[in-house]
């Protein structure tokens, strides 16, 4: 069985559901889990694990998003991308300044609070967002609170006279639950416009990019070429901004065997999930005991 982690790029027309579908078949494995969900009109990164690499979706779905997409101003969609109805229409009636659009760009930098979409999966009540909408009923949503780390214009500001509209490319990085449709409809708000998400890319997720990843199509050659371990980034990969202690052949031998050790048994103390290497592998993720301080306990253990 193969343990790692497998950088997709999930093209337009499929659920991250698809994805991991149909690598199931391609690799003739089951033990396969994405770490966070792609819109199925959107392209982009998706980190899939495999094998043993399923136990850490958790701490990889909590990762920095990196995205490129295009907002356009003029009209909002009930989806608040481009494939909704129209909603509501402005019409723009020249180019905005672009030193404008920049200030209130970074008026969205740092935290920040979202009301995510009706067209998500979002659960209020125990029901998906999307299943309201698609009935026809409101329900109040929840505030959600997000951080954008970086957000930067990234063309001048293309003024469309036929269509009344203006629209521009950005990139943004953001923290994990940021809705990027919502965040262009609320800049185009904050320019006094209706707006929407005209196109977007997921170029980076929990540290993995665009360049790491292959297609469907090209998994599946790999695999029958006898070549896809080539591209399987191994588990340790995943765990960089954890803190990581190499551990003896002693210590292993507790650890294997999931002890519970002093929190200082490493020579310092752990106050977030840690990362125990032996012979250059993870063996196990250790964190602090809830109900016996100044001891930690596994969390993960690895084969």
């Amino acid at each position: 069985m193969l343990d790692g982690i497998l950088v997709v790029w999930k093209e337009a027309g499929m659920t991250s559901h698809d994805v991991v579908f149909k690598l199931r078949k391609i690799l003739r494995m089951k033990k396969i889990g994405h770490t966070g969900t792609l819109d199925p009109e959107v392209e982009g990164v998706l980190v899939v694990c495999l094998g043993q690499a399923t136990k850490l979706v958790e701490f990889l779905m909590s990762g920095h998003k990196i995205y490129q997409g295009e907002v356009t101003l003029g009209w909002s969609t009930e989806t608040e991308d481009h494939t909704g109805k129209l909603v509501e229409r402005k019409p723009v009636l020249q180019a905005l300044d672009e030193s404008l659009v920049d200030s209130v760009m970074a008026t969205f930098k740092g935290k920040i609070t979202q009301i995510p979409p009706y067209y998500s999966a979002v659960k209020v009540n125990g029901r998906k967002l999307y299943e309201y909408a698609r009935q026809g009923m409101k329900v109040e949503r929840p505030q959600r609170q997000i951080e954008i780390y970086q957000l930067n214009r990234l063309s001048p500001i293309k003024y469309d006279a036929d269509s009344q509209s203006c629209s521009w490319k950005f990139d943004v990085e953001c923290s994990k639950g940021t809705f990027v449709r919502t965040l262009a409809v609320d800049i185009g708000r904050a320019l006094g416009y209706p707006a929407h998400m005209s196109a977007l890319e997921r170029l980076a997720s929990s540290g993995y990019h665009d360049q790491q990843a292959l297609t469907l199509a090209e998994i599946e050659q790999v695999y029958q070429e006898g070549r896809i371990e080539e591209y399987i980034q191994p588990i340790e990969t995943a765990l960089t901004e954890f803190p990581q202690l190499t551990i003896s052949e002693h210590d292993y031998e507790l650890v294997k065997h999931g002890s519970v050790l002093p929190a200082d048994y490493f020579g310092s103390l752990i106050d977030q999930p840690c990362c125990l290497i032996y012979q250059d592998r993870l063996v196990a993720m250790y964190y602090g005991h809830p109900q016996r301080p100044g001891w930690i306990k596994p969390r993960k253990m690895f084969r």
